[in-house]
């Protein structure tokens, strides 16, 4: 049995993550996070009980509560998902994005740092810091035929694209200088049950079933590669599992589809599933409107996961449509779910320590 601890473990990625090691592995998960409005211990309902969680809340800046964690729980690995991830806020307002991505990974590094030397040989040889990033570190590409690699020259794009770049070179930096046995995968656009409802998809499916405006960037050409969040997750514990130190692993999901198309498709779906909740329509897509273009929108992301299915074996069990169904089902299946996110009732649910 290993022990893992999981920043970030009670947002979308992250509880997927723990979802995954508690029902999948005999392995044993601690979760930090600090709870800001897209952490939800919801998510980790199904989880929370088992006698191999255990949540602690707390801030990765605060180096003192990090370090107390490391020297309480001993994790045999890290796996570093805490951060603010979307753009658009990150352009209203940079300055989280900067202290939690980058201030927050650096506070994290030493910690972890100083916790490894003081291990013994043995654990030390076996522990891994493993860092979570997003291809949006790479900015865009040009041609249709082209993909990010491991070997992409960074490129970012938006405030949140830079920290997250950022945050890549210090866990480079920190292998480099100081032997701290790391592995960083860099991974498309997530979807799936849980999605934090300012995300395009969960955003497309709430705005839908309520009758509101579904608002388009432009005109809807931006190409993202879709991966399910649960392929995701057994791609990460393939990476801190079997990955080799020192090396990044592109994790993509082979889906690569046009925002317009991807908000059509679930109109669709929703037609399918729903054809009861449209509100004086013959169909959801008449709800779709252009809005102007954010500032440094990418227009083209895809990635080359080759690596990690010929180094590691993994490939992702979800295509597009079979995901984008089980999201929207989910979605219609799990309303109390989201309406308290949607309420903000969710954000006075706080459970200070669980002891396992």
């Amino acid at each position: 049995m290993k022990q893992y601890l999981i920043t970030g473990g009670a947002g979308f990625i992250g509880s997927a993550m723990v979802r995954y090691i508690i029902n999948h592995t005999h392995d044993r998960v601690i979760v930090l996070d600090k709870l800001t409005y897209a952490g939800n211990l919801s998510s980790l309902a199904s989880v929370i009980d088992n006698d191999r969680f255990a949540f602690e809340q707390a801030d990765i800046c605060d180096r003192q509560q990090v370090s107390k964690i490391l020297a309480q729980y001993q994790p045999d690995a890290i796996m570093h998902l805490a951060a603010e991830s979307h753009v658009d806020r990150s352009i209203d307002g940079p300055a989280d994005f900067i202290n939690t991505n980058i201030i927050g990974t650096y506070t994290l590094l030493e910690a972890s740092r100083h916790y490894w030397q003081d291990l013994s040989p043995s654990a030390k040889a076996a522990f891994r810091f493993h860092h979570i990033s997003t291809d949006e570190v790479f900015g865009d590409l040009n041609g249709s035929g082209d993909f990010f690699t491991e070997n992409t020259p960074y490129a970012p794009s938006s405030p949140y694209s830079a920290s997250k770049a950022s945050s890549d070179h210090l866990v480079r930096a920190w292998h480099r200088t100081y032997g701290l046995p790391v592995l960083i995968t860099n991974c498309s656009n997530n979807y799936g049950p849980y999605h934090f409802p300012e995300k395009l998809i969960p955003l497309t499916i709430l705005n839908a079933i309520s009758g509101k405006p579904l608002a388009v960037y432009g005109k809807g050409n931006q190409i993202r590669d879709w991966l399910y969040v649960d392929d995701h997750a057994e791609a990460l514990y393939q990476v801190i599992s079997k990955g080799y130190i020192g090396e990044t692993y592109n994790i993509g999901g082979h889906n690569e589809r046009r925002n317009i198309d991807v908000v059509e498709q679930i109109c669709a779906l929703l037609d399918e599933l729903v054809p009861e909740k449209r509100q004086g329509i013959a169909h959801y897509h008449q709800l779709i409107t252009f809005v102007s273009d954010r500032p440094g929108h990418d227009m083209r992301y895809a990635i080359d996961a080759s690596k990690i299915e010929h180094e590691l074996g993994w490939r992702p069990k979800e295509t597009f449509e079979s995901g984008l169904r089980k999201t929207v089902e989910w979605f219609l299946q799990n309303e109390t779910w989201w309406r308290t996110i949607i309420d903000h009732r969710y954000q006075g649910e706080r459970l200070g320590t669980i002891h396992r």
